[in-house]
């Protein structure tokens, strides 16, 4: 019976990240991809507009 115990961790993990894999294989395009594209475009707007210009460059 060890080895049962031995693999059922790993048998269980396996699972689930098969699971998570599907989960966001089926979430991408869609519907959602164009919030999910938005959301994106206005954290890097953030991101960029966040930063100072160096002198040289202004």
């Amino acid at each position: 019976m060890d080895y049962v115990s031995a693999l059922l961790p790993p048998a269980v993990m396996a699972v689930f990240f098969i699971g998570v894999i599907r989960v966001i294989v089926k979430t991408q395009g869609g519907a959602n991809k164009t919030k999910e594209d938005a959301a994106v475009d206005a954290a890097l707007a953030r991101a960029q507009g966040s930063r100072p210009v160096p002198e040289n460059e202004a």
